[in-house]
């Protein structure tokens, strides 16, 4: 019970004032995989978080989520639009670690295997594979 404890803390930061606050809430929620399925809807928000790091970070920790993150898979999907190539990549990986839950991401992939950046082509592409 302990870990409930931790994440809920944790999801009540993802919204305070300081920035580097909000990063360390995304971090430690991705950090604890599954367990951090209660901040789904927080980690969402947070994709739209005006600091790129709180970004990213929500992305990566939906991605440690994993399949349990399929209600997450809309705002996923403009995260592959976001103006930050971190951003892009982190959000690419967590669709392919959502897996096939992810199916409706499938277009949205296809088209970010046409990124500027290598890096986010290549994720993109694990994630094609990783949904089926």
């Amino acid at each position: 019970m302990s870990e409930n404890k931790y994440v809920t803390r944790w999801i009540e930061q993802l919204n305070d004032s300081d920035v580097y606050v909000r990063r360390r809430a995304a971090l430690a929620l991705g950090n604890n995989g599954p367990e951090a399925k209660a901040a789904l809807s927080q980690l969402c928000e947070a994709l739209k978080d005006s600091d790129v790091g709180v970004r990213w970070r929500a992305a990566w920790a939906l991605g440690n989520i994993g399949p349990e993150a399929k209600a997450a898979v809309p705002q996923l999907r403009e995260a592959l639009k976001d103006s930050d190539v971190g951003v892009r990549w982190h959000a690419a990986s967590a669709l392919g670690k959502i897996g096939p839950e992810a199916k409706a991401a499938v277009p949205q992939l296809r088209e970010a295997l046409k990124d500027s950046d290598v890096d986010v082509q290549g994720a993109a592409s694990a994630a094609l594979q990783m949904i089926g």
